[in-house]
């Protein structure tokens, strides 16, 4: 259960991510309360997880799954570049998140 705690932690982190960015700096009301709830229960299930993960563990995959995927969203539907290194950065992540995994 926490792996499934964990990732939607990690897909909330996306969420809030892509909020924060449509939030115009916190000028925007819906984005903004978008992403205060999903920071909230991203925060809320990332602890859950910890209750049985290590500390390392939890968070770094945490954060990778909140970088990757907000790398994602901005190249799919906000219009952000692919280039070369921003792909080497994203498989080097997703990489150390598995290491992660299997350590």
């Amino acid at each position: 259960m926490p792996w499934i705690f964990l990732l939607f932690a990690g897909l909330l982190e996306i969420v809030w991510a892509v909020a924060m960015k449509q939030s115009a700096g916190f000028t925007r009301l819906w984005p903004t309360a978008v992403m205060g709830v999903s920071m909230l229960g991203s925060f809320g299930l990332l602890a859950l997880a910890m209750l049985d993960l290590p500390l390392g563990t939890a968070y770094t995959i945490w954060t990778g799954i909140g970088a990757v995927g907000a790398f994602s969203v901005g190249i799919l539907f906000l219009g952000e570049a692919l280039t070369p290194a921003r792909i080497a950065a994203a498989v080097l992540i997703v990489t150390g998140l598995v290491v992660m995994k299997l350590a």
